[in-house]
């Protein structure tokens, strides 16, 4: 056991530095190191999204840190549309390979774990996708061992023999307090908890998306839960007996995760629980593990579509705004899923009723996340676009349908000056 500050003495100019994501940032690791700021040059610091501060992208610590998101969060988000900090566009399959692979071959991990088992052994606790596979592939791990860290289970474990450093922390983790869904996001869930049928397998994020749709799920049975992340509406759906994983047909029994964000409540239901198992990315987001559950349902976000079904979801325009994540991960693996269902989901208009989501054409710079031979389902609160093996006519026809009824004219004239109707 050591100080944060003594710790964080090894780290030296140049580094690559790995910063644990999710909620399992290593808070006091990083502020210490922040300190460190005026004796350090070229740090590059790495990570996912975040949902803890980010001081190190403040300018004043220009030339001493250089920041490389994985996936855009609030926090880093202004710098990188600044250009003081970097972005990564990588599927979320993929990340641990770039660290195992030594294309960013990682110098340091800063991680947080759970205390130390009878055995020796810490959990990674609520950040298990991108942080184990990072501190396997780093020369050097340096420890916060938080008491407040759940102690998860699953390919999720490290012995303190492995450690470099450990600092002994106390502090709660950051939370995400459910809020009420908007009216026109319950209808999308509406539409959503209608296709989904008994004994599915849900991955699904955070947000008001999720939120919406499960709380449309209050007479489905026997559900199951194979995702990237999950939050509180998880644990109310286990609670009533929704979710049982009982009919999954790959680790039937268990709910499958990289990474988790909630509240409280959620913390303390996946402490030692044998029915949550966290594992890396390259396994929960792995397509064919995806695919070896019957009936996956797949329910992703986007920002804009355009009439031939291409998807947008980390740019607006060339503004980088989020990033890739496992949206097209989970499309595929639902693809090929028996009876899957990989869905897209979007507002049908932004800035108040004033801009169609559902465009002509993705305005210039926009990435596409989801290219028009993945698609398969557009969702929006005016129903449900069926697109895949439909001609471009069909598709514009369908999405035309969906969008909002002010916009429908002007995206008809369109289609026809593009030549699609």
């Amino acid at each position: 056991m050591t100080d944060a500050s003594t710790a964080l003495s090894c780290i030296e100019s140049g580094n690559l530095v790995y910063v644990g994501g999710g909620a399992g940032g290593p808070s006091v690791l990083i502020d210490a190191l922040c300190a460190r700021a005026p004796e350090l040059r070229d740090v590059q610091l790495i990570h996912i999204l975040t949902f803890i501060g980010a001081p190190y992208v403040d300018p004043k610590y220009e030339g001493s840190f250089r920041d490389n998101s994985l996936f855009i969060g609030h926090n880093v988000r202004k710098a990188v549309q600044e250009g003081r900090a970097d972005f990564t566009p990588i599927f979320l399959s993929e990340i641990p390979g770039l660290f195992q692979r030594k294309i960013l071959p990682i110098d340091v991990a800063l991680v947080s774990l759970s205390p130390p088992d009878e055995h020796g052994f810490c959990s990674y606790g609520v950040e298990v996708g991108t942080t184990k596979p990072a501190a396997d592939s780093a020369r050097v791990i340096i420890a916060e061992v938080n008491k407040k860290m759940p102690r998860t289970l699953g390919d999720s474990f490290i012995h303190v023999s492995r450690l470099t450093h450990v600092v002994e922390t106390d502090y709660p983790l950051p939370e995400a307090i459910q809020g009420k869904s908007s009216d026109e996001y319950m209808r999308i869930g509406q539409h959503i908890a209608g296709m989904i049928p008994n004994g599915a397998t849900l991955q699904m994020g955070i947000g008001s998306l999720p939120d919406a749709v499960l709380e449309n799920l209050g007479s489905h049975k026997d559900l199951g839960i194979h995702t990237e992340l999950f939050s509180d509406g998880v644990v109310t759906l286990f609670e009533q007996g929704i979710i049982t994983c009982s009919r999954k047909t790959f680790h039937p029994g268990k709910m499958v995760a990289g990474f988790l964000f909630g509240s409280q409540r959620l913390y303390s239901f996946v402490d030692n629980n044998p029915i949550v198992e966290l594992h890396p990315t390259e396994y929960v987001n792995d397509p064919y593990n995806i695919a070896l559950n019957d009936n996956m349902v797949a329910i992703n976000a986007a920002l804009q579509i355009d009439l031939t079904g291409q998807v947008c979801a980390d740019s607006i325009g060339p503004v980088f705004y989020s990033g890739v994540g496992g949206q097209l991960d989970f499309i595929r693996g639902a693809a090929r899923s028996k009876g899957g269902l990989p869905l897209i989901a979007l507002p049908a208009t932004a800035k108040g009723d004033t801009i169609s989501r559902i465009s002509p054409l993705l305005p210039e710079g926009s990435g596409v996340t989801t290219t028009r031979n993945d698609v398969h389902y557009i969702v929006t609160e005016y129903g449900v676009a069926s697109l895949y093996g439909k001609t471009i006519r069909q598709r514009a026809q369908a999405l035309i349908h969906i969008a909002h009824p002010k916009f429908r004219d002007e995206l008809t004239h369109a289609a026809h000056k593009l030549g699609y109707l």
